[in-house]
């Protein structure tokens, strides 16, 4: 006689998808003895197995058991409260302590039927837990992302990492008293970690923060900054500590900012600088390196994004015997970059190049750089004036920063000098003004100033990107001339992005410039102390294009979006 099978009782979850026709009762009866058989909650088992959505199995979740839904990406993960579980306990239950309100934790799982995992964590946080529903993939994702915290306790890191080696590096540095030899290793493993990864994707900049509850590290790429690490916040001392020590930094001062350098050593010919900068802030010290990438001087000045008449302009600027060449734009705009790429090409044998730098960014062989060190009483103003007894013929000034020195690099461009430098000003006609306002004679700066150069730097569109429609209302507004709006296709970056792009949607950045040469006419305006505004509507007579049309025009190229124009400079 044939014993009959018992029927499954199906849990509340299961009888509701059954319910609202999502699962068959079969595959529901199914898919709930397999979760059981392989212990994995009843709603990742039917999402892992493409048997109804996550979305739907998280909808009929939230309406079976009343348990409010979340939208997990939108969750701001703390690593303090994750870490309120350990590891295995979050592999384990497949669940994530999103965030805590006194004693009460708030978790997110994709079945609330999973009680036991609640109780689990309940015991080992002291805390009574509440469910909160989140779409299965979407929890992957964020428990994905939850164990790299972790992995970033320094803990399990390759040891190849520590093979880096710093250039000069003293001995001395070994000799910390409050450093024990076990804690030392996975700190210095850890920032050679950080500084291999920001060089591998290509970021400009690091930042190391500490907070009262977390610390994070963030990567500038492509001009936009990243969380890619959360190392424990007991950590920030030792590794302030252990940067500091790289950058032959005072360890025992925390109490001002104070600046440095490292040069890392990857191999027998390659090394990379980074310029280090310390400022004590409320629960520590933030440090941020910037990447001093040598390579980027020696650019095709077709790379930079130059239009033609623009790089036509530039170069006939260079070409010039003497006179004056300003760059202006905000910190990270790419000034550096622009004047070096002009300073390449001026350097040749017949040629004696000088430049004053604080810092010096770029090591570029056949010119003589000069490092700014207020300490020591090198100014700005005293090399400028050393320069002047060295036979110069190109002389480069980091920036103009005070009557003394613009007023000594004036004198340079109106003696038969090349004098190249920045200002901090928002577009060219400014730069003209605040000249004046530092106490310049206007007649000097009609004399001496050949071109001024306004730039910003904007995310360039990944190769996945998409094409935009916009009303044509909007691109009126935003600044796009009637005629022209017919034929222009807009592209906005991929959602999700690429492979390519790491799912950015953008990939690199452009330049876009205001190159504005000095004519008579403006001249005249100058020598009668006319404003910037005065100045800006005679470039515009002029058809000098300023940043805003320079940057629609790229966007018209398809080489970048109008967000991101929007983003780096301002409306009309």
């Amino acid at each position: 006689m044939a014993v009959l099978k018992p029927k499954i009782v199906l849990p509340g979850l299961a009888r509701k998808l059954v319910a609202e026709g999502l699962l068959s009762e079969a595959d529901a009866e199914q898919a709930f003895e397999k979760s059981l058989a392989t212990h994995i909650p009843f709603a990742s088992y039917v999402v892992s197995q493409k048997l109804a959505s996550s979305r739907d199995v998280a909808i009929a979740a939230a309406e079976e058991f009343g348990v409010p839904l979340v939208d997990i990406d939108s969750v701001n993960l703390n690593p303090e409260t994750i870490k309120l579980i350990d590891q295995k306990l979050l592999e384990k239950h497949h669940a994530l302590p999103i965030f805590s309100r006194g004693k009460r934790l708030f978790v997110a799982i994709s079945d609330p039927t999973n009680i036991h995992a609640l109780d689990e964590i309940k015991f080992h946080t002291k805390m009574h837990t509440e469910a909160i529903l989140a779409e299965e993939d979407k929890l992957e994702k964020a428990i994905e992302r939850a164990l790299e915290v972790f992995d970033t306790s320094m803990k399990g890191l390759n040891d190849e990492i520590g093979e880096i080696d710093l250039v000069d590096e003293e001995k001395s540095d070994k000799a910390e008293d409050d450093k024990n030899e076990a804690d030392e290793a996975p700190i210095v493993k850890f920032v050679n970690k950080m500084l291999l990864d920001a060089i591998k994707i290509g970021a400009s900049d690091l930042h190391f923060e500490p907070y009262e509850k977390f610390y994070r590290v963030r990567f500038r790429v492509d001009g936009m900054l990243k969380v890619v690490s959360n190392p424990p916040v007991t950590l920030a001392r030792k590794l302030a500590a252990r940067i500091k020590v790289m950058s032959r930094l005072d360890v025992s001062e925390r109490r001002v900012p104070q600046d440095g350098r490292i040069k890392l050593k990857l191999s027998a010919n390659k090394s990379i600088d980074f310029r280090v900068s310390t400022c004590p802030i409320l629960w520590g010290e933030k440090i941020v390196m910037r990447i001093l990438d040598s390579s980027a001087a020696k650019l095709n000045i077709d790379m930079l994004g130059y239009e033609e008449e623009q790089k036509r302009l530039y170069l006939e600027a260079l070409a010039n015997p003497y006179g004056m060449v300003l760059v202006t734009g905000p910190t990270g705009s790419g000034k550096t970059v622009s004047l070096y790429t002009g300073i390449n090409i001026l350097n040749k044998e017949g040629v004696n190049i000088s430049t004053a730098e604080d810092p010096v960014e770029i090591n570029l062989p056949g010119v003589n750089q000069v490092q700014i060190d207020e300490k020591t009483g090198m100014t700005f103003s005293k090399a400028l004036k050393a320069f002047l007894r060295q036979d110069p013929d190109i002389i480069l000034v980091g920036e103009i920063r005070d009557l003394e020195t613009g007023g000594i690099a004036i004198k340079a461009a109106s003696t038969g000098h090349m004098v190249m430098s920045t200002l901090h000003t928002n577009d060219a006609p400014q730069t003209l003004t605040r000249m004046v306002d530092m106490g310049i004679p206007s007649f000097a700066i009609a004399t001496c100033v050949n071109l001024i150069m306004a730039q910003r730097l904007c995310r360039r569109l990944c190769s996945c990107k998409v094409e935009q429609d916009i009303p044509e209302k909007t691109l009126l507004e935003e600044g796009f001339k009637k005629e022209e709006i017919p034929n222009i296709k807009l592209y906005a970056p991929r959602l999700g992005g690429c492979e390519k792009c790491g799912g950015a949607g953008y990939k690199g950045r452009v330049g876009i410039y205001q190159v504005m040469p000095i004519s008579e006419e403006m001249k005249r305006l100058i020598m009668e102390g006319s404003n910037a505004i005065g100045i800006a509507d005679q470039a515009r007579k002029e058809g000098i294009p300023d940043l805003r049309v320079s940057g629609l025009k790229k966007v018209k190229d398809g080489l970048t979006s109008l967000e991101e124009v929007n983003r780096v400079v301002n409306k009309e």
